[in-house]
């Protein structure tokens, strides 16, 4: 029975517990796409990009406040400074729109289009981000390191392995939840929710019943806004910033959205947890758990790793791939708010 124990805690502690805060960061960066693609109907690709500059200001006002002296203790300073990060990326994203997205959308241009020009803002995003913070690893996280250590669980329970929760996961878990409740509290129960979603639907009909889409445009790039930020940041403070690894989760966030379904809320929150359990999962090393729980004195032979960490992102791919082969409409056959 203890060694069964030992291999559900080396379990949790390299698989479960990673997978499910990267899964929650995922989940928000694939709900600003699947909002943008069922608003606004079109992929983003400028959506990495856009979640690394809200992280790039909260780190610069962060280190602002912690030179001042400002903390808040156990927690990390970054939340004091998560609103002026997601205040820029606002008005970043509201200025992009004005300046570029508008001409196409009174244009009547296809998604390609959109797509295109999206990508031109995604490497000017990249520069600029490169250009102000730098291109190396930037850590930024301060307060109590661990909600529970490795050491202390192990005297709590006496088994062999221990399992380490970063308040770091803790608190990814925590503001995704909250973060998401809050959306879909908005999209349901909300008059300008409703009319989002109408949009979303018909918008012929949605203009006949009176509906201003420049204003459901703009209410859109706000709530955009804040979830790339607040994944951003979340991600950052679970591992480092660094600018070309923002561009790299355009990935599995894509991933998510159109493994979930493209368009559906509910899908992108699903699929980015399809999408981190399967790259932890596949990428790890199960030699371990096994070992705890063959006989006595055994150890397999082999890391018993389906593929080496460096292919992690080859995951994502993988999955993409064979979901747009087999089932395009994803999960929840989204394409509707």
């Amino acid at each position: 029975m203890t060694d069964i124990l030992n291999a559900l805690v080396t379990l949790a502690n390299y698989v479960i517990v990673p997978a499910t805060a990267y899964g929650a960061q995922l989940a928000l960066g694939a709900l600003g796409v699947t909002l943008i693609y069922g608003i606004l109907r079109f992929s983003n690709f400028a959506h990495g990009d856009t979640m690394a500059f809200g992280t790039m200001v909260t780190i610069l006002v962060t280190w602002g406040l912690q030179a001042a002296g400002i903390t808040l203790g156990p927690l990390p300073t970054a939340l004091l400074a998560l609103p002026f990060g997601i205040a820029a990326t606002a008005l970043l994203l509201l200025l992009t729109d004005r300046a570029v997205y508008r001409f196409y959308r009174r244009q009547r241009a296809k998604p390609i289009i959109f797509l295109i020009a999206s990508m031109g803002i995604m490497f000017v995003l990249n520069g600029v981000v490169r250009i102000i913070i730098g291109v190396d690893d930037q850590y930024f996280a301060d307060g109590e390191r661990f909600l529970i250590s490795v050491r202390t669980f192990r005297d709590l329970t006496g088994l062999e392995e221990g399992l380490a929760i970063r308040s770091t996961q803790a608190l990814t878990v925590v503001v995704a939840v909250i973060a998401v409740a809050a959306l879909f509290w908005f999209l349901n129960r909300t008059r300008t929710g409703k009319s989002m979603r109408a949009y979303s639907d018909n918008e012929d009909l949605a203009l006949l019943s009176g509906i201003d889409p420049e204003r459901v445009v703009r209410i859109t790039w706000l709530i955009v806004a804040a979830l790339a930020t607040i994944a951003g940041v979340l991600y950052g403070l679970d591992k480092s910033f660094k600018p070309g690894t923002y561009f790299q989760l355009l990935l599995p966030i894509f991933a998510s959205a159109i493994v979930g379904g493209l368009g559906s809320p509910v899908g992108a929150i699903l699929g980015g947890f399809v999408v981190a359990f399967s790259e932890v999962g596949v990428t790890y090393a199960f030699r371990r758990v096994v070992g705890y729980l063959g006989p006595a004195d055994w150890q397999p032979e082999g890391l018993l790793q389906l593929l080496s960490t460096d292919y992690k992102f080859a995951v994502s791919f993988a999955i993409l791939l064979i979901v747009l082969l087999f089932r395009p409409t994803g999960i929840m056959k989204g394409k509707a708010l």
